[in-house]
């Protein structure tokens, strides 16, 4: 009788009875053939995800934006409300007579009746003072009259000379 089977037949017997036991031993049953994975499905759900992602990316962007927004702005209230709170004890000490008369004597050098005022000055800025003072009108007095008065309309609106911003 002639074989009925050929060799290549026989192999693939023998492969998939060794096959057989390897999953009995393992625990393991034979898998199916692999499909692909990306199924009609699986593509319309990854579309609708991309969809939504690019839908709500701008009003997100937005949303995160005016979150700042409104930090910054509670932030400032904030600034805002201790400001006010600095200002009404600001105001409150002056309503108080000793702080008003203690804050007169030293801004404004103001002394009581029977007491003697002293104020104190540095040396050498007064002398740097006077020195600046003096080489200014001698350089007037050499000029004529008119061009002192055109120097004084130029710098009329000027900055305050230099030894009265020094002060």
């Amino acid at each position: 009788m002639p074989d009925r089977f050929s060799t290549a037949t026989r192999i693939r017997a023998l492969g998939a009875q060794a096959q057989a036991r390897v999953y009995r031993a393992t625990g393991r049953g034979p898998s199916a053939p692999r499909r692909n994975r990306l199924t009609g499905r699986a593509a319309l759900l990854a579309l609708v995800v991309c969809a939504l992602v690019v839908a709500l990316a701008y009003p997100m962007r937005q949303y995160i934006a005016q979150r700042s927004a409104i930090a910054d702005q509670r932030r400032q209230a904030q600034e805002a409300r201790k400001r006010v709170d600095q200002l009404r004890e600001q105001k409150a000490r002056w309503q108080d007579p000793a702080y008003v008369r203690s804050q007169a004597r030293e801004r404004l050098n103001y002394v009581l009746p029977g007491e003697t005022g002293y104020t104190v000055v540095t040396p050498g800025a007064t002398a740097q003072n006077s020195a600046d003072r003096h080489d200014a009108s001698e350089a007037a007095g050499r000029r004529p009259w008119y061009a002192n008065l055109w120097d004084g309309v130029d710098h009329a609106d000027g900055s305050a000379p230099a030894h009265a911003a020094s002060n």
